[in-house]
């Protein structure tokens, strides 16, 4: 079922009042429960009112629903069973209303939004065709006070009242200026848009019901999630929090947890540390890197805060912090996608809520929480799916790698910052050269060695063998086993080597430092191999893929000796982290 807004209507051309008396608990005259016909729903309260408005249009007795969960209702009735089948049968074949409309009982209904002024209980009421107008099928609305009556009684609002009301006007969508409790121009135009829109003249002053109506309605969003002011002493935070569905759960500095507590996955962060502008970009970047940050969604950096957006399939994360006076202090609220009404709703009472008071939280609070490298402050970090090794081979930051570091992969990147695509991809050899979308300067660019190398010869081979985890490359030694693969292989080498899977990518390199060849992943049609065998892709195989995406490699017949710790150092400053993200 697509569609879950109700709307409330008895059709004159297939309704009778005969023998339906009904009495505010939605029964008939014999007792029986009345039913409805429920025909469309929509996310937001505007677009309901919309809907029902367009459908009042041409049809009678339109009504609007909430249904919870950020959800509105649009229904025809109240009918008795048998009179609600028959106007579901007989309007679905005209095409006056959708295929996938259905019966609904009362149950299914909260408060009743449309028409305004109306309530479910005098939804139950007898049908009759003179409870609409001739223009559409609209109900008739009275004022409740003349102009001159309405004025008087909002010139006793306070400045908050007026707070509010533009407020209400905001969320409905017909007024987009200051909150500053100034009923100026711009804001009698918006109440008599809003009048209209709802069925009243539009004086452009609000009669007491007319606010109370709008008031209602801008606070029903909030209905269910127990939005209650909270103060945090630890974190020196006070805001209100939704906490029907949020309850705090632990500290894990400089983050406070607050969990779900009921059906809602949504989650809030409350942030607290001591520190400056520094610390402040350090956390901007430490954030982006939680799984809770999708990377997707707009994010701002300045002097005194940052806002992150992130923008996930499933959920949507907000993160506003402020810097001031060597305290930096804000929150993260999680919440999931397709809930936006409630989200933005929430997200604005937490903003303008938000109270400043002494102190941080203590970096040694709730220190018993799980320490793993992947975790900060008890977050998940982000992850690639696949890490594997490469290596430098030109001067703007061209990469080879293995081809199956890069299959299917979301983005691409090396050493987990510079984002990369696929220049060229050999299957058969299983080699993939990447290039960065930005030129980069590498300290060192590999040099290949043409001359051959002997049997038995020293060799090492660099690579970030536990997926980044150390920080930066390890080197393996090993020896020149063979010349050519198991199989006779002439574009490959073994070695006598212990590698591990992330070492896969990485450079091969003789005694001077010069490349030998790139390691190769593992292919041997699920049959295992000693743990010290190896194999490398030659010289000639890879020079040969460069050619073919247009790059000259360096090339050295020199052979040379060097120490250990210059190899490590000269093969660390070539090899890079390739990560595959979804």
């Amino acid at each position: 079922m697509t569609r879950i807004v109700l709307i409330l209507i008895c059709l004159v051309s297939v309704c009778t009042t005969t023998g339906r008396a009904q009495d505010v608990l939605g029964r008939d005259g014999s007792g029986a429960p009345l039913v409805w016909v429920q025909i469309e729903a929509k996310p937001s309260l505007l677009e309901a009112r919309d809907a029902a408005q367009r459908y009042a249009a041409t049809l009678p007795e339109v009504g609007g629903f909430t249904l919870g969960n950020g959800w509105y209702a649009i229904a025809l009735g109240p009918y008795r069973r048998d009179e609600a089948e028959r106007v579901l049968r007989d309007y679905r074949r005209d095409g006056r209303i959708a295929r996938d409309s259905y019966i609904a009982r009362r149950s299914a209904y909260q408060r009743q939004f449309w028409p305004v002024g109306a309530s479910l209980e005098e939804s139950s009421a007898p049908a009759t065709d003179d409870r609409a107008d001739a223009v559409g099928g609209r109900p008739d609305v009275t004022p409740d006070e003349t102009p001159r009556e309405a004025r008087a009684s909002e010139a006793r609002l306070t400045r908050e009242d007026r707070f509010e009301l533009q407020k209400a006007l905001t969320w409905t969508g017909v007024y987009d200026g200051s909150i500053d409790a100034a009923f100026g121009r711009g804001t009698r135009a918006a109440m008599a848009r809003w009048q209209r829109e709802n069925g009243f003249e539009a004086t452009g002053v609000l009669t007491t019901s007319q606010r109370a109506n709008l008031l209602r309605d801008f606070t029903a969003v909030l209905d269910g999630l127990g939005l209650e002011r909270i103060v945090d002493r630890a974190t020196g935070i006070a805001l209100k929090l939704p906490s029907d569905v949020v309850d705090f759960a632990r500290y894990a500095p400089p983050f406070a947890h607050f969990d779900p507590v009921g059906d809602l996955d949504a989650r809030v962060l409350l942030i607290s540390l001591s520190g400056d502008r520094t610390s402040l970009n350090g956390l901007y970047e430490v954030m982006q890197s939680l799984e809770i940050v999708p990377e997707t969604g707009p994010r701002s950096l300045d002097r005194d805060g940052f806002t992150l957006v992130g923008e996930g399939a499933l959920e949507i994360s907000h993160t506003r912090v402020w810097l001031r006076d060597g305290e930096i202090k804000g929150f993260t609220l999680i919440w999931p996608v397709g809930d936006e009404e409630r989200r933005n709703r929430v997200l604005q009472e937490m903003l303008e809520s938000f109270d400043w008071l002494p102190g941080t939280l203590d970096p040694a609070e709730g220190n018993a929480s799980a320490q793993r490298i992947d975790l900060v402050a008890g977050l998940e970090v982000r992850r690639p799916r696949l890490t594997r090794s490469g290596f430098y081979v030109d001067d703007g930051g061209t990469v080879l790698t293995t081809a199956d570091a890069v299959r299917g992969c979301g983005r691409i990147t090396i050493d987990q910052v510079h984002e990369a695509g696929i220049a060229l991809i050999d299957e058969g050899l299983g080699v993939a050269v990447l290039r960065p979308e930005a030129r980069l300067a590498p300290a060192r660019v590999a040099t290949f060695q043409d001359r051959t190398p002997r049997l038995a010869s020293d060799v090492a081979v660099a690579g970030y063998s536990y997926g980044g985890v150390l920080g930066g490359p390890t080197v393996t030694f090993g020896q020149v086993s063979d010349l050519e693969g198991l199989n006779g292989e002439p574009h490959m080498k073994r070695l006598t080597l212990a590698a591990l899977e992330g070492d896969a990518g990485g450079p091969v390199l003789d005694q001077g430092g010069s490349v030998l060849g790139m390691l190769l992943a593992h292919r041997m049609d699920n049959r295992s191999l000693p743990e010290d065998v190896s194999f490398a892709a030659t010289n000639g195989a890879l020079q040969d893929i460069l050619t073919r995406g247009g790059i000259m490699a360096r090339r050295t017949s020199e052979a040379g000796m060097m120490s250990a710790e210059a190899l490590t150092d000269r093969a660390n400053a070539m090899t890079v982290l390739v990560s595959c993200w979804d």
